[in-house]
């Protein structure tokens, strides 16, 4: 069990936050009267006290707040807090962890005020899932532990059909259901959109971008039919390609059916994520996820880092 230590709020994004007697977390929106606060995925920053107390060592007139924080808490062991983990502070209120850390592509001001910025190494962002007040001295507790070493995964339906509720999205939940049980992986979000270029590009990356996601499975739209794009819209956001991943997918399905070869899959690498392409079918998707699970943990541990040699 652990204790909030500060309520730090501030009406203007990337300044240092200002502790308060208490506030209020609204579901779905951030903490009120806060900068985050909004529709986001980044509604709330969360560290830890030690941490912060790490730093004081170097630079004692560390305040909290000074990271733009905007819970400070103390008694929980957050560093393998991972997304999906749930956080409980105050009487009710609910914390869904949605990031580790953010990239900061320049020094920021708090960088530049304070002399060191934690928060883009050991910074947590949340969605609020239920509201209720909050203030320091309030019990904070881990109420659901999603660690960090389990690989996370994204899966993205499109489909023109499902997305407007004339047809069932089956082939997303069977993908994903495949990843949980085959890889172990905690599934982060499922969603379904249109046939569009621009919104799945929109949506791959910003699964990639910040969410410390390992692994988008983009489900459908890879054949021949003119709003078939989701190949197109992968390789908008790629910066590596996976060709032999796709290769083993239509080899494999080949055997079972010539229209295999009309499968245009385009999977690839963004940053640390890897976005993987499969059929719209519940069928060709899981044949073509089974073809390809016994390299993606490998894979995937390579994309964090892991130094261990391929030929093993």
């Amino acid at each position: 069990m652990g204790r909030v230590e500060a309520v730090c709020i501030c009406d203007e994004k990337g300044r240092a936050k200002k502790p308060a007697p208490a506030a209020e977390l609204r579901a779905d929106f951030g903490i009120v009267g806060d900068a985050h606060a909004g529709s986001g995925h980044r509604q709330t920053s969360i560290l830890s006290a030690s941490d912060v107390a790490q730093v004081r060592r170097v630079l004692p007139d560390v305040s909290a707040g000074d990271f733009a924080e905007n819970l400070l808490l103390s008694g929980l062991d957050l560093s393998d807090v991972g997304l999906g983990s749930v956080i409980r502070v105050g009487p009710r209120a609910s914390l869904s962890i949605t990031q580790i850390g953010k990239v900061c592509h320049a020094p920021c001001r708090i960088g530049q005020a304070v002399g060191d910025c934690i928060m883009p190494r050991l910074g947590l962002f949340a969605r609020v899932v239920e509201g209720g007040p909050v203030a320091p001295g309030d019990i904070a507790e881990i109420v659901r532990a999603v660690s960090r070493k389990i690989f996370q995964a994204a899966v993205l339906t499109v489909s023109d059909r499902c997305h407007a509720g004339t047809a069932q999205d089956t082939a997303g939940p069977a993908v994903a259901d495949l990843l949980i049980k085959e890889l172990g992986a905690n599934i982060y979000k499922i969603r379904v959109v249109p046939d569009e270029i621009a919104e799945i590009s929109r949506r791959l990356a910003h699964y990639c971008d910040g969410h410390s996601i390992d692994l988008v499975a983009a489900v459908g739209g890879t054949g021949f039919s003119p709003r078939d794009v989701t190949p197109e819209a992968t390789r908008a956001v790629v910066e590596r390609l996976a060709p032999g991943l796709d290769e083993a997918m239509r080899q494999v399905s080949l055997a079972k059916t010539p229209h295999a070869m009309l499968s245009r899959g385009a999977s690839g690498i963004r940053g640390r994520t890897l976005i993987i392409n499969l059929p719209g079918s519940l069928r060709g998707a899981t044949e073509n996820l089974r073809t390809i699970l016994p390299a993606l943990a490998h894979g995937l541990a390579k994309l964090r880092g892991d130094p261990a040699d391929c030929g093993r």
